[in-house]
């Protein structure tokens, strides 16, 4: 006799993070029953993905959750900078967008989803199961009826009219859905690392190039969230050399961080993130949606990856949540979610492997005086054009909003 328990609901999310919590607390909030189910306890997990755009906190205001985000947490980012072979120069300003939030809000993501998760709570018919595997989906003649899932009580099988994979760019959902993925390839990695941030450092967060490479540095109060890129696959390499090189390397390109930098005394302290950038050529079979990373796993260029995800949320439970109360979902409805946000997805890769190929590659091969990119001259000897970079990272191509 099978001791799994069954539960039925209108949705289920499998993820939660930006784009599932976003999702599943969207459509409660338009009268469907959602059942979310992340595999963690809690949100307490470094991201290194924390920044939240100027589109994102607009989005919140329409929700009228702005006043409580703002509340947890964060420091606020109105400008980016470069210095290059000891020059600075300016990349964007977020000062001039039309928007009510003119910075990007560097935010730990758990203080994020921790908001969205409370004000989800509030309504009934939504509902988050913590500590929850997503393992398979349900299916019956072909089209998607559910998952089945696993907790520390056993087996679950979670029914519903429509599952949406927000799982992440490891997402099981989409790994066994038969949806066909395209790798545009990512030429770098990237170490992180927090560095202690002194008193009177600069309360923007910026990037330093040299002949040792590219670190870009990260307001976090009292630290500095730090990023090394490589080229892919040089980590062992790296590491072989020794952390006393690897030190010397971040005060080389970084020497304020001199000091900071000598209090990593293990690889411990350094996190490895293996870059993806790929995307489902299809989002969408039969009672089944991927969205976010699921969907486009992107670059860290631009940080824009948690702001794309909230966007895809917000798109689908506009599109969907009418059509799941009225009984009358179909592909039709999965479809056009995917052509709503293929788009921005698409060209937001594109301009990051522009970025890989034109900035970071030339910066990391060299060995010599690093030349400055013609773009990054145009940005600094015509201020307005600043106002470009400005709304692709803190806008997106097609920002969404939401009204009742």
């Amino acid at each position: 006799m099978s001791n799994t328990r069954k539960l039925e609901t209108q949705c289920v999310i499998a993820g939660g993070g930006p784009a599932g919590l976003m999702t599943g607390y969207l459509l409660a909030r338009q009268g469907v029953n959602v059942i979310v189910a992340e595999k963690h306890a809690d949100f307490l997990r470094d991201f290194r993905g924390d920044t939240v755009h100027p589109s994102t906190l607009e989005l919140f205001h329409d929700l009228g959750l702005l006043d409580e985000l703002l509340l947890r947490p964060h420091q606020k980012t109105q400008n980016v900078s470069l210095t290059i072979a000891g020059r600075d120069y300016k990349i964007a300003e977020f000062e001039k967008l039309p928007v009510r939030c003119k910075y990007v809000a560097m935010m730990p993501q758990w203080d994020f989803l921790d908001c969205l998760a409370d004000a989800a709570r509030k309504l009934s018919n939504f509902r988050l199961l913590q500590s929850t595997k997503v393992e398979n989906l349900l299916q019956d003649n072909g089209r998607v009826v559910g998952v089945s899932a696993s907790d520390k009580d056993g087996e679950i099988e979670i029914r519903a009219g429509l599952t949406i994979a927000a799982d992440g760019r490891g997402s099981t959902l989409r790994g066994v859905s038969g949806l066909k993925v395209l790798d545009l390839g990512a030429p770098i990695d990237v170490f992180w690392m927090r560095l202690a941030r002194e008193e009177g450092d600069s309360n923007e967060s910026f990037g330093r190039v040299s002949s040792r490479g590219l670190l870009i540095q990260i307001n976090r109060g009292d630290y500095w969230q730090c990023a090394l890129p490589f080229p892919k696959g040089g980590a062992e390499t790296i590491r072989a050399e020794g952390l006393p090189d690897f030190r010397q390397r971040i005060s080389d390109i970084s020497p304020t961080l001199e000091e900071a930098a000598s209090a990593i005394q293990s690889w411990d302290q350094v996190k490895l993130l293996t870059v993806q950038v790929n995307r489902l050529q299809k989002w969408w079979r039969e009672g089944l949606l991927c969205i976010g990373d699921a969907a486009h796993a992107m670059s860290p260029v631009g940080g824009v990856g948690i702001n794309l995800a909230v966007q895809d949320a917000v798109a689908a439970a506009r599109i969907l949540g009418p059509a799941i109360l009225d009984g009358d979902l179909s592909n039709s409805h999965l479809a056009a979610v995917q052509k709503r946000r293929f788009w921005p997805a698409k060209m937001t890769q594109k301009a990051q492997i522009a970025a890989h190929n034109r900035v970071l590659i030339p910066a990391l091969n060299s060995t010599s005086q690093v030349k400055v990119p013609l773009a990054i001259k145009a940005l600094n000897k015509f201020g307005f054009l600043r106002g470009l970079p400005a709304r692709a990272i803190g806008l997106g191509l097609r920002p969404e909003h939401w009204r009742e």
